[in-house]
Formats: structure tokens, C-alpha cells, sequence
């Protein structure tokens, strides 16, 4: 008789064991890690619905309408896509070579494409208008670029372009690289032992299966470019009908007292940025850092 509650013990299963060693629920802690997790659900949620209460439809189709505005929308999505381009363009090859390679100084690169991810962006707009009026030969980077390409870069519109990307373009570096580190690299090696070169093995074999990950960095430079700041503040300014893109046209309209504007561009910046983030999630990509 005393054998048979050992044995239902054995043959129970893991679960049922586990119920019955617990010593109380497990509400308490469940109640804690929701209320501490959904308090910052909850922030975002308040931040979106006071600004959602601030404004109106009036206030927003009457900012929608200022040909300021207008032309910040224009130059924000030209300028965002074209930075977006160019990041992608730099961080496929650049996220191949550190996930596929090792060699001297490879710390050095990963810290250097770090560094637009940590500083303040401020710093990266200061640093991008000292370097083009750095004297060097009697001339600067931005006397040669307009005797070179024959249109100003500091203070007008690729200024803009080159701000954003200055940041962008480490995140998607980033993405790219976890990416390539997340393919096997099997089937490339076995392209180069049938007779690929190098390229061949990239291009038809490992760069298709890279696909999530390339739209994964397009649209997440996409968005960052989308809310830079500082950088363009610094090294494109802010002036209207010229440099302004949305992120200044807030800083502009809360400069001359105009907070019902400003909202409603926050708002629009806010549709953007939920748009961008729901085709990652859409893509069901792990690489959204």
C-alpha cells in the first residue's frame, strides 16, 4: 500500500508534478511585470491620446494646407526615401563583410559604425559642418563641392539627405549584418566548392536569401530618417521652403506659437513612423533593433 503514491508520483506527468510542488499562484507575479511593462504601454498610449485630444480635424487639414508644410511633407519623403537608399546601398556589402569575415581591425569598424548610434545627434550634425568647412590646400570639402558637382551641399537640401543618412545607415548596417549572421552559410559554401566565385556565391545565393532583411533596414533608415533632428538642425537649418522637413517644421511652428500645428505634423510624423513599423512587423522579420 504505501508504494502506490510513489508510483502515481512517477507516472504523473511533468506538469501535474509541478502543480503540485508550487506553493501559491502565480498572480503576484504576474501583476508585477504586467504593471510595470504596461506603465510604459500605457505613457505612449497617453502621449498619443492627449495629442490626439490637443488637436482637431480642422487644426489638422488647416496645417495640412500651409504650402510650408507641403513642401516639408515633399522634401521629408524625397529625402527620407534617397537616405534610405543609400544606407541599404552602404550596409549590404558593409553587413556581409562583418558577418562573413575576420580580420585585423574588424573591433575597430564595428565601433566606428557604432559611434552615430550613441552620440547625441546634435554632435553628428556639428561634426558633419566642421568637416565640410575644414581648411585644407587654400580651399575646403565644400568650396570643391560646388566647383565638383556645381550645387551647394551645406545649408540647402543635400545637406538634408546627408544628415539623415549620416545616422541611418548605422542601423541599417546593423540590421544587415544580423541578418547575413542568421543565413546558413552552407548552401554558399557549396556554391564555391561547384566552381562560384565569390560574387557569384553572394548575388545568386546568399544576397536572395537576404531579401526580409534588405526591406528590414530600407524601411527601419526609412524611419529614423524620418525623425532626425538635430543633425539637419545643424548642418541643413531650418529655413522654410528650403531645408524644412517635418521634424524642423515642428520646431518651427512651436517657435512662432503655432502648437496646434505642431500636433498635427506630430501626429503625421506618428502615422509615418506606424505605417514603416507595421510592414516590418508585417514581414515577420527577428531583425528590428
Amino acid at each position: 500500500m504505501s508504494e502506490l503514491p510513489a508510483a502515481a508520483a512517477v507516472s504523473s506527468p511533468p506538469d501535474a508534478r509541478q502543480q503540485a510542488h508550487r506553493a501559491g499562484s502565480d498572480w503576484p507575479f504576474f501583476a508585477v511585470i504586467g504593471g510595470l511593462g504596461g506603465s510604459y504601454v500605457l505613457l505612449i498610449v497617453a502621449l498619443l491620446v492627449a495629442d490626439l485630444a490637443y488637436t482637431s480635424p480642422k487644426h489638422f487639414a488647416a496645417a495640412l494646407a500651409k504650402p510650408e508644410i507641403q513642401h516639408a511633407v515633399r522634401l521629408t519623403l524625397i529625402s527620407c526615401s534617397i537616405s534610405a537608399l543609400l544606407s541599404v546601398w552602404v550596409a549590404t556589402p558593409l553587413g556581409y563583410i562583418l558577418s562573413r569575415f575576420t580580420f585585423r581591425g574588424r573591433w575597430l569598424i564595428d565601433t566606428i559604425i557604432d559611434i552615430p548610434v550613441v552620440l547625441p545627434p546634435l554632435v553628428i550634425g556639428l561634426s558633419l559642418l566642421i568637416l565640410f568647412h575644414l581648411p585644407f590646400g587654400g580651399s575646403n570639402l565644400e568650396r570643391e563641392a560646388q566647383r565638383w558637382l556645381g550645387f551647394r551641399i551645406t545649408y540647402a537640401e543635400p545637406a538634408v539627405v546627408l544628415a539623415q543618412f549620416a545616422v541611418a545607415c548605422a542601423f541599417a548596417v546593423q540590421t544587415m549584418r544580423v541578418t547575413f549572421d542568421q543565413i546558413d552559410t552552407r548552401a554558399e559554401q557549396v556554391a564555391l566548392t561547384l566552381g562560384c566565385r565569390r560574387s557569384q556565391a553572394f548575388f545568386l545565393v546568399t544576397l536572395p536569401q537576404a531579401w526580409r532583411g534588405v526591406i528590414a533596414a530600407l524601411t527601419i533608415a526609412w524611419a529614423r530618417s524620418l525623425g532626425e533632428f538635430g543633425p539637419i538642425l545643424v548642418f541643413a537649418g531650418a529655413t522654410r521652403m528650403r531645408t524644412e522637413v517635418l521634424s524642423t517644421t515642428v520646431f518651427l511652428e512651436l517657435s512662432v506659437g503655432q502648437l496646434e500645428a505642431a500636433v498635427a505634423v506630430s501626429l503625421l510624423m506618428v502615422m509615418a513612423a506606424m505605417i514603416v513599423l507595421g510592414i516590418v512587423r508585417l514581414l515577420g522579420t527577428k531583425v528590428v533593433r
